[in-house]
């Protein structure tokens, strides 16, 4: 791990946390794994504090552990650290799909780690009650089980290696929702899963993000038609192919047609052979014909899929940080694959200096790489050696996924520095708002309300609006490095 990306780690773990985990986390970032003891000698935490702060790591998948004799050997994972930037991200994909109770319950594993189902039932039973009408227990319990058959939740089962799903990890016991009523009402009484946890599936999770943005992608390249055709192509791939693999396997024309006839979309429908060979035509390949037989076998490459998103993410980079000059210079070593110097004042037609000073720009900051090649036969004299600039992707990828750590590192610092520096104001202005509702509610009179509104200066008032505005700008960001972040991690998960 790098020290970009442990600051990073270090700072969510503040944030989420406090700071008895953050220094646990800070000590287990040094090493691989390390002991109890370890971390009570490099942090000088009492040992009571050290031992519950690696619970809640581990409550929430963030430190594993391994028995070697009569020691426990703890490690961290910072990619799961990471993750958590991305709960905003994964509520309002669960939202989306399945409804605010669904979005209600899985906010509230997000929050405990893990927990048992009919805990989570009672928790967003209580929290619906308090904003509208009691909601019915049989509906949440039937929104849980949709979580867990649509895989979002998985049995929080320790001792199987992380890996190896299998369909009883999915099993949802017989919940007694007589029960879940009976506690909600302060009754004691057992709801039938007092052993059974159930965590976040965030591998299921993160491979439906990647889904929305291969389907996002085509939308932006073609049409919305395209993309829904991408959608259900990536429905039948699961259906034949694991989740993870490079390329699918051969999806058959007819069931390719079966299932767009189900969805109400004529016009897909009508023209899905020219959507076909608009898919399979398109330079990016994100779908390729395998065969002619019965109409055509086609099949869905994800990891050329992110290879075109990932060279097409770091072209943007580069028209940003050195203008559209340097882009196409890069577009066109990229093109060429190894070129000369000569050979790219000749083609990229503007003036050779300027060509040359953009050249050697994205040398010094690695977005070039320069190869030394040696004439057969030819002795050491300079003019004997030629140079080949070339670009290495995966190295780029690499250092622009340092430059996304780095990014968010400055972004969360800066978004708490202006809570923290105006957070007299902000907390004057939210119990102004709060008092301000009850006497609406309790129908106070307008005088006394525009009285109380007058509390806040107008100087206040346009600072905090301010205020408000940069957090939000910070925010916006945040999501927009992440999900940077998150395309081209998915490249290296392919190459």
């Amino acid at each position: 791990m790098s020290y970009l990306c442990g600051k990073l780690c270090s700072t969510i773990l503040l944030e989420h946390f406090g700071p008895i985990v953050q220094k646990v986390g800070d000590c287990l970032f040094q090493n691989d794994s390390q002991t109890l003891f370890f971390i009570r000698r490099h942090t000088s935490l009492p040992m009571e504090k050290i031992k519950e702060s690696l619970c809640v790591l581990i409550k929430f998948g963030l430190v594993t552990f391994d028995q070697q004799g009569k020691l426990f050997w703890y490690k961290i994972h910072s990619e799961k650290i990471i993750t958590m930037l991305r709960y905003s991200r994964f509520m309002f994909f669960i939202k989306k799909c399945s409804g605010d109770e669904c979005e209600i319950i899985f906010e509230e594993i997000l929050k405990q780690g893990n927990e048992t189902a009919s805990q989570v039932i009672i928790k967003t039973y209580q929290k619906i009650a308090q904003v509208s009408q009691e909601p019915s227990v049989e509906n949440l319990v039937n929104k849980f089980q949709l979580l867990v058959k649509n895989q979002f939740l998985i049995r929080n089962i320790n001792d199987k290696p992380e890996k190896s799903i299998n369909s009883c990890e999915f099993d949802m016991p017989k919940l007694n929702i007589s029960s879940i009523i009976k506690k909600i009402q302060g009754i004691e009484a057992d709801p039938g899963d007092s052993k059974i946890y159930w965590k976040v599936n965030f591998d299921r999770l993160i491979q439906d993000l990647r889904d929305e943005i291969v389907v996002s992608a085509v939308e932006r390249m073609i049409d919305n038609h395209a993309s829904e055709l991408m959608r259900q192509l990536i429905y039948l791939m699961y259906t034949r192919t694991a989740s993870w693999v490079d390329t699918s396997n051969p999806i058959p024309y007819h069931e390719i047609k079966d299932k767009v006839k189900n969805l109400n979309a004529p016009e897909l429908y009508d023209y899905l052979d020219q959507y076909l060979q608009l898919l399979v035509d398109d330079p990016r390949r994100f779908v390729k014909r395998v065969g002619d037989s019965g109409g055509g076998q086609f099949c869905v490459d994800m990891k050329e899929a992110f290879a075109q998103l990932a060279w097409a993410t770091i072209e943007n980079i580069v028209l940003e940080r050195f203008g559209s000059k340097a882009a196409r210079i890069f577009r066109l070593v990229r093109s060429e694959k190894f070129i000369e110097q000569q050979h790219i004042h000749e083609l990229i037609m503007f003036p050779v200096k300027e060509a040359k000073d953009l050249t050697y720009a994205l040398l010094e900051k690695n977005y070039l790489k320069m190869q030394e090649i040696k004439k057969m036969n030819a002795s050491a004299a300079p003019s004997k050696i030629f140079y080949l600039f070339h670009i290495d992707i995966n190295q780029v990828v690499r250092m622009e996924i340092e430059h996304c750590y780095h990014a968010l590192y400055n972004t969360i610092q800066r978004r708490n520095h202006e809570i923290s520096s105006n957070k007299r104001m902000m907390d004057k202005n939210i119990r102004l708002q709060t008092l301000i509702s009850n006497l609406k509610e309790h129908g106070a009179p307008e005088d006394q309300i525009e009285q109380m509104e007058k509390l806040i200066t107008p100087s206040e008032q346009t600072q905090l609006d301010k205020v408000q505005k940069t957090i939000k700008t910070l925010g916006g960001a945040e999501l927009y490095i992440e999900d940077t972040l998150f395309l081209l991690t998915m490249y290296l998960r392919y190459h």
